[in-house]
Parts: C-alpha cells; sequence; structure tokens
C-alpha cells in the first residue's frame, strides 16, 4: 500500500571487529601457482603440436608434444602434492560432478596427460605412429579447455577477486597459456620452424594483456589488489614481461637470439601472471572490505530497481 513502512530494516553486512569475513584459501604455494601456470602451457603446446603436424613442421611437433606431456605430468604432481595424498586425486576420478570445476577438470586433467604422454612416445620412439597422430589429435581437442578450466577453478569460489573476475579471467588465462607454449617454442625450436609459435605467442599476450586490463576496470575498487601490494607487484612484472617479449619478438623477428629473448620473457610473464592472480585471491580474502562493499552495492542496486 502507499506510504506503507516496513517494520524490519534492511540488512546490513558488517565485518565483526574487522575480522576476515571467509578464509584464506589453504591451498599451497608454490604448487597450486605453478599447477595454474602447467595447465596452459601444456594446453596450449598441445594445439601447437597439432598445428606443427598439420603443417610439416618436425622439429616444432617433437618440441611441443614433449612440452604438453612433460607439463601434465608436472602440473598432476604438483596438484597430487598440494592434495596431500595421491589416493585424493584417484578418488576425484570416481565420480563426476558437472557442477564441480574441479571434478569437471580432473577429468580434463586425466585424458589429457595420457593422450599426450602417448603422442610423445609415439613420436620419440617411431613406434605406432598412427596410434600416436591420433593421440596428439586427442590431446589437442582437450588442450583449450586444461588451459582454461583453472579460471573456472578459481572463479568459482568465495574469494572475491577471483569470483568477481570470472567473466574476464578464462581468456587471461588463454591468453597466458597461449604465450608460454609459443614462447617455450621460440627458445627451444630454430627460427625456421618457429612460425606458428611467433603467432600464437604474440596473440597470446595481446589476449592476456587486453583481458587483464578490461577486468581490472570492470571490478573496480575489488580489483585493488591486481594492482596494489606484492600481488599488484607480480602483476605489473607479468605485463611487462608480455610487452617486453611482443617487443622483441616483432623487432627480432629473424633473429635467434632476440627470438629467444622474447620467447622467454613471454615464458616469465606466464608464470608470474598466474602468481600474481593467486596472491590476488589471497589478499581480498584477508580485507573484509572486499566482501562487504560489493554486497552493499548490489543491495543498493536491487533497492533502486525496487524504487524505480
Amino acid at each position: 500500500m502507499r506510504g506503507e513502512q516496513t517494520v524490519v530494516p534492511d540488512a546490513e553486512f558488517e565485518s565483526y571487529y574487522g575480522k576476515q569475513i571467509i578464509k584464506t584459501p589453504t591451498w599451497k604455494t608454490p604448487d597450486v601457482p605453478l599447477y595454474l601456470f602447467l595447465g596452459g602451457l601444456s594446453g596450449a603446446s598441445a594445439l601447437l603440436a597439432e598445428g606443427a603436424a598439420l603443417a610439416d613442421l618436425p622439429q616444432l611437433e617433437r618440441v611441443t608434444r614433449l612440452v604438453a606431456a612433460s607439463g601434465a605430468a608436472a602440473g598432476t604432481v604438483a596438484l597430487i602434492h598440494d592434495l596431500g595424498r595421491p589416493e585424493r586425486f584417484l578418488n576425484m576420478l570416481r565420480v563426476v560432478k558437472p557442477t564441480s570445476p574441479l571434478s569437471v577438470g580432473s577429468f580434463i586433467l586425466a585424458p589429457f596427460a595420457s593422450l599426450s604422454g602417448a603422442a610423445a612416445a609415439s613420436l620419440v620412439t617411431g613406434r605406432l605412429p598412427r596410434l600416436g597422430r591420433l593421440a596428439g589429435v586427442g590431446a589437442a581437442a582437450f588442450g583449450p579447455p586444461l588451459a582454461t578450466y583453472t579460471a573456472a577453478l578459481v572463479a568459482n569460489t568465495a574469494v572475491p577477486a577471483w569470483h568477481e573476475a570470472h567473466r574476464e579471467l578464462p581468456f587471461v588465462f588463454a591468453g597466458s597459456g597461449a604465450a608460454a607454449a609459443g614462447g617455450l617454442a621460440m627458445v627451444l625450436v630454430p627460427v625456421a620452424q618457429s612460425g606458428p609459435a611467433f603467432r600464437m605467442a604474440l596473440s597470446g599476450a595481446a589476449l592476456e594483456v587486453g583481458a587483464s586490463e578490461l577486468m581490472t576496470h570492470r571490478l573496480g575498487m575489488v580489483a585493488e589488489p591486481y594492482e596494489q601490494g606484492r600481488s599488484g607487484g607480480l602483476m605489473k612484472a607479468a605485463r611487462w614481461a608480455s610487452v617486453a617479449g611482443a617487443a622483441l619478438s616483432v623487432v627480432g623477428r629473424r633473429s635467434r637470439v632476440l627470438r629467444a629473448a622474447a620467447g622467454a620473457a613471454y615464458v616469465a610473464g606466464s608464470v608470474t601472471l598466474r602468481f600474481g592472480v593467486f596472491e590476488a585471491g589471497l589478499a581480498s580474502a584477508r580485507d573484509p572490505k572486499y566482501v562487504v562493499v560489493p554486497q552493499k552495492e548490489r543491495l543498493a542496486q536491487k533497492a533502486a530497481a525496487r524504487t524505480g
């Protein structure tokens, strides 16, 4: 009715004596940041390896197949070490939970590791080439999901800097993974064979930097952990490393030394970005304002929508 007033006042969310509202994630460092990085590196490398196979670039294919397989193996070790016991990883493979990014990710990582390992083994030994080629195609199919599902994994938490960035983080991680895969191939493969790696790294760096800038602009105050403190320093270092890699790769396009330096910068930027994103999440979990202020803003928006 007109002029009617509510009896119960609107809810206000406050932090009790400034204490944390959510728990800081107990994920280990460097296990989890390295797992995030290795997933992007190996997933993008498998995709690059399939492109190299189609383009008949044997040196590039060999390197990227080995990187995809070794990256998946190292990432699995990092994940198991974070979980504490190997059987915990095996238990995740007992049931598929579509609503759980960790469960879905386990069913991406396990077949990817098997297929990329089989493709690399076949290429190195020369045995069962058709089956090895088929395994490589399968690994390439699982590559993009492996490179990006970790973004959904962290965004599906209550950690403000991760959850609020759920729109851009998959693009940030995809670009970062592509830059790392292309960059490492630029270091290890001769110039004549590394053309696809050069293009993947350059486009990946552009996607990474662009999506990161869009993310911090949209998040507003919640973006502070990405711009300040230790995590902000890591994010800035990652951005400058990616920009330096792009500049060096364009300037030294035909130089073996400059192309290798560019590739190293791409890889360094990708590693640093994963640590930066991880540390930003921890910082936002420790400070209650990153939970309280967005909640109040959402309540104000709902109130404005009801009255408008």
